[in-house]
């Protein structure tokens, strides 16, 4: 192991340019203009495991078809088997996505998001901490085994996707599909996503949760002349009816559904790194809700939140004319034990009966687009005690244990399939900006992060052998 650490640390500008090298490919996968990018993101992925000594499968997904009716081919997903794979071994699998959020210089950037920056000990670019950084890392890592010629511990198999921020079209059936074949020896599953909780210590993340709702409502445009029923207005209306100042939802009976706390639980957060004064000034809001640790843990952690996604406006015309149909577009995170149908229900009955109060003669339409079950690891299994020693080791702290809501239903769709826990590695830091403008990745965070998939390799077997 010291000669892979020895090899890691000697190479430390390579490792970036292999980063710069993966961030220059724009893979936008919600850009249908982009889509060759994506694909070719996904090659440069694959032809670096190939390299490597990688069996490389890169399975057709067939096409997507998109809202204006036509179709676009779909990124083929990596399935990546070592050639010297040993029966006698225990298997991990890596599941990481080459493609990324939309990212534009006009979009508030300071440096050109597909341009690796460096300033300050950071650096700056389009999926640089989510998730092209752990993806090259494992990449860097596997190098770093070759060159010195170290055994790996451990099978280690990959499975990369091109569309996961595109709802993972065509994942689900692949899992499917594969699960009997090259899924059948998987003995632990990771995932590098998501980022720690504060700026000095790491953390394993226990739970993810998603749901999507869509408001339509007026069906055709109207002239304004202060007689009408304003579809804009109307939608505003019922939106805040879902959510009041204090970010506390007022959909009837929503907190019944939520799994109790227990007094383990409660104690739990006061281990947690979370300073809220560093919180507020991260997020340049010197107030924030709750004014103590534990009551804004449990807010993130394990009630369920609203958020106001957009509002789309279709058909409008010159000044004089209002939209005849606006879409509200919001999400409600799922917690334990919360389930899509009763929540569907719920909110429609909330929205429909403060509709009927104003009396509108608009029309509204409540519809669930998109809804995952959330997800909930028991943490006394192999795979995450071996992830905890590597990252004491590395960092010299225990790592915080967290339970995170975000957009990855892919999560629980890997433990259902395939019948098995799934871990979840953070590499980036609370402040990287994933998903907004000016995303980064520390660099010592990636240099550590990388020492941690190591160590985490070595780990694993001995942490089965306990069990």
């Amino acid at each position: 192991m010291e000669k892979v650490l020895q090899y890691l640390n000697e190479h430390k500008e390579e490792h970036v340019n292999n980063l710069r090298e993966a961030v220059a490919i724009p893979s936008v996968s919600a850009w249908p203009s982009h889509r060759n990018e994506v694909i070719r993101m996904i090659k440069h992925v694959g032809s670096k495991l190939e390299s490597l000594n990688y069996e490389v499968e890169f399975c057709e997904l067939g096409n997507q078809k998109l809202s204006d009716g036509s179709e676009l081919k779909l990124p083929p997903i990596i399935l990546a088997t070592p050639k010297n794979f040993d029966l006698d071994k225990k298997t991990l699998c890596i599941y990481g996505y080459c493609d990324v959020e939309p990212a534009q210089l006009t979009d508030g950037w300071n440096t050109e998001p597909f341009l690796l920056t460096e300033k300050d000990g950071k650096m700056y670019g389009r999926g640089s901490t989510n998730a092209k950084g752990p993806v090259i890392g494992w990449l860097n890592v596997l190098t770093a085994f070759n060159k010195t010629g170290t055994e790996l511990p451990v099978n280690v198999k990959f499975c990369f996707e091109g569309m996961k921020e595109s709802n993972s079209e065509g994942l689900v059936e692949l899992l499917l599909e594969r699960k009997d074949t090259f899924f059948d020896d998987v003995d632990f599953l990771s995932i590098s996503y998501s980022n720690w909780m504060c700026y000095t210590r790491p953390c394993i993340i226990y739970g993810v949760a998603h749901f999507y709702a869509e408001v339509e409502c007026a069906d055709k445009e109207l002239i304004y002349d202060g007689s009408a029923y304003n579809a804009m207005s109307d939608l505003s209306y019922v939106i805040n009816q879902l959510v009041d100042v204090n970010a506390q939802l007022r959909v009837p009976q929503i907190y019944d559904q939520v799994a109790p706390f227990t007094d383990e639980e409660l104690a739990s957060y006061d281990k947690v790194d979370f300073d809220q004064i560093e919180y507020a000034a991260d997020i340049n809001k010197p107030n924030i809700v709750h004014d103590n640790k534990a009551d804004s843990l449990m807010s993130r952690w394990r009630y369920p939140s609203l958020s106001v996604n957009g509002i789309e406006i279709l058909k409008l015309g010159g000044k004089p004319v209002i939209p005849g149909k606006v879409i509200g577009k919001f999400s409600i995170r799922l917690v334990p034990n919360m389930t899509p149908d009763v929540l569907e229900k719920m909110v429609a009955e909330r929205l429909e009966s403060k509709w009927e109060e104003i009396n509108s003669p608009n029309e509204l339409r409540v519809s669930m687009i998109d809804a995952s079950e959330p997800w909930l690891f028991e943490l006394d299994q192999t795979n995450y005690e071996a992830a905890k020693k590597a990252f004491k080791t590395v960092f010299n702290v225990d790592p915080d244990v967290r339970r995170e809501g975000g957009s990855n239903p892919i999560t629980l769709k890997f433990q259902e399939t395939l019948g098995m826990d799934v871990l979840l590695l953070p590499m980036g830091g609370v402040d990287d900006c994933e998903h907004s403008q000016n995303e980064s990745l520390d660099r010592e965070k990636y240099f550590k992060g990388m020492e941690m998939f190591v160590r985490y390799f070595f780990e694993l077997p001995l942490a089965f052998a306990v069990t």
